[in-house]
């Protein structure tokens, strides 16, 4: 479910209160809160317009429903769409991970459990052909993606100044961004960046070795400025960079885990329900990683 890296530290599981205070200076042991999700209940949708037509996502949803299969004249027919729900979100630090029941590092092809189309690199990378998909998905600035052309937004630790950048459609980093910037604040530098964010380019970061986690199907990710997972095929998960905040690691992770925008079974007045539903199931989620992880040693 989660990175192991990340996963091998032990976070808590009570609800931040807001930013607070910097807790710089203190060991890791004692910032209890690091990592910990908050579980609001003031979810926020949007609508979204997808290969089947417009659809709700809700921060905080559920997701799930079942999958359907898109109908000839629409984008990508014959595919199916629909059914990933929020503890499925998690996939790892390979691209093409975080789809439900497949594995593989490439996206050719492939279904949208969560109706959002994978992120694409457009050249930024010398690996080849699985980063290069702009062939079947569209360049970056596609306006027919599933919310809105690619976006990237960073966030610099106040203790370390590691710089963490998350890559998404336009309406998922707005709808994080503001979110990330509240439930983890505490750890982070003055100076962030405003919630819109700024245009993916080919020419700018984040890279796809630095990214240290994709999810929802490899529509989003978590990157590290510094990290670099040049071998892209191996399955040894490379070594974080040394000097890395793991504690705004784990609140970005979980915090991305548990907010980020899905699409439910529902498009109508049913999204409060829904992000109760949510909220439950991802924390029933995130109390099974931690016993797998304490169990595992």
């Amino acid at each position: 479910m989660f990175v192991p890296l990340i996963s091998k530290r032990r976070p808590s599981l009570a609800r931040r209160k807001g930013g607070g205070k910097s807790s710089v200076g203190k060991s890791s042991s004692s910032k209890s809160s690091s990592g910990s999700a908050s579980t609001s209940s003031k979810g926020k949708s949007s609508s979204v317009s997808t290969s089947t037509g417009s659809k709700t996502a809700t921060t905080y949803g559920a997701g799930g429903g079942k999958a359907t299969t898109i109908a000839s004249g629409q984008y990508f027919a014959g595919r199916t769409e629909g059914g990933g729900t929020r503890t499925q979100v998690y996939g790892t630090w390979q691209y093409g991970s975080g789809y439900p029941s497949v594995s593989g590092s490439s996206v050719t092809g492939r279904g949208f459990p969560f109706y959002y189309w994978p992120v694409v690199w457009d050249g930024h990378s010398s690996h080849e052909p699985d980063l290069n998909t702009t062939a079947e998905y569209g360049s970056p600035n596609n306006a027919s993606r599933p919310g809105g052309p690619l976006m990237t937004t960073s966030f610099q630790s106040n203790s370390t100044g590691t710089i963490f950048r998350i890559l998404a459609d336009n309406e998922t980093v707005v709808a994080l961004a503001g979110i990330v910037q509240s439930n983890c604040s505490s750890y982070m530098g003055q100076n962030q960046p405003p919630n819109n964010g700024t245009a993916f380019s080919a020419d700018d970061s984040p890279f796809p070795e630095q990214v240290v986690q994709y999810y929802r199907a490899s529509s989003a990710s978590l990157s590290i400025d510094g990290y670099n997972t040049s071998g892209l095929n191996t399955t040894t998960t490379p070594a974080l960079p040394a000097g890395v905040d793991m504690t705004l690691l784990m609140c970005l992770n979980y915090t991305i885990g548990a907010a980020i925008p899905l699409i439910s079974y529902t498009t109508k007045n049913r999204h409060i329900a829904d992000i109760v539903i949510g909220s439950v199931v991802f924390g029933l989620a995130v109390i099974v990683g931690l016993l797998k992880v304490c169990c595992d040693g």
